[in-house]
């Protein structure tokens, strides 16, 4: 099927950077420029079947970047992730005009710190954010730190990138590190060292947005870590990726 060029526009893939079997990150070229704040989210659509095939993908690149970026975990039964994963340098794909989310960096509430949670591909809005503070030559008001999850370290893209980034503490741990003797990082899920580490560093309930992207298990667990904690329900954003099995998972 041709795709409606009034919902759609087309985009070459310019480059693969393949982290694990079934985890990578790819970069697009729009044929036209695509509006986004960072942390919000595009549908990225194959035509298949006399059909668009398509989900939502938070974007990792920042809005002056001419190229997009995302950070895909594979589906293996799944609609769309297996084409997607077939794809390389010059395949064509399609993106929805219109970004969407409010998974954005807060700035209405005033509040000077900034506890993000990611596990795995939940990174891919905090990316966005830091890089857009990057291009800004200013680093994030107040203060930022990101604690970031996965069951291996191949598992933790973008780690370097973050770790590197001015004006703000990047954590990273590895809920499988047994497996991993030579791991010099934490140990343990996000949610397990979340408070160790926004303890240590004076966040509290009322000067605090706390945000949490990825796994829904995760992202529960989180909220039920820092609501005990007493931070309000509105000081809480979340942005949760589908689990395997779900139909918009795929």
């Amino acid at each position: 099927m041709a795709p409606d060029p009034t919902r759609y526009i087309a985009a070459e893939v310019t480059a693969r950077r393949d982290l694990a079997a079934d985890l990578w990150t790819f970069r697009v070229r729009p044929a036209e420029p695509l509006r986004f704040r960072p942390g919000q989210y595009v549908a990225v659509a194959i035509p298949a079947a006399g059909r668009m095939i398509e989900r939502p993908y938070s974007l990792c690149s920042a809005p002056h970047e001419p190229e997009l970026e995302f950070f895909i975990e594979l589906v293996p039964n799944g609609a769309l992730t297996p084409r997607l994963y077939d794809l390389g340098p010059g395949a064509k794909i399609y993106l929805r005009r219109a970004a969407k989310g409010r998974f954005v960096f807060d700035v209405e509430s005033g509040n000077p710190n900034h506890l993000m949670i990611a596990s795995v591909t939940g990174v891919a809005p905090y990316v966005s954010i830091v890089r857009d503070f990057a291009r800004r030559g200013a680093p994030p008001p107040g203060r930022l730190l990101i604690v970031h999850s996965a069951s291996s370290p191949v598992e933790l893209g973008y780690s370097e990138e973050l770790a590197a980034a001015p004006g703000l503490e990047y954590i990273r741990t590895v809920s499988r590190s047994w497996l991993f003797p030579d791991w010099a990082g934490e140990r343990g899920r996000a949610e397990d060292i979340l408070r160790k580490y926004a303890d240590r560093a004076g966040f509290l309930p009322g000067d605090t947005t706390v945000y949490a992207c990825g796994n829904p298990q995760m992202i529960r667990n989180v909220q039920g870590v820092v609501e005990r904690a007493g931070y309000p329900r509105a000081a809480f954003r979340e942005e949760m990726f589908w689990p395997p099995g779900h139909p918009l998972a795929a």
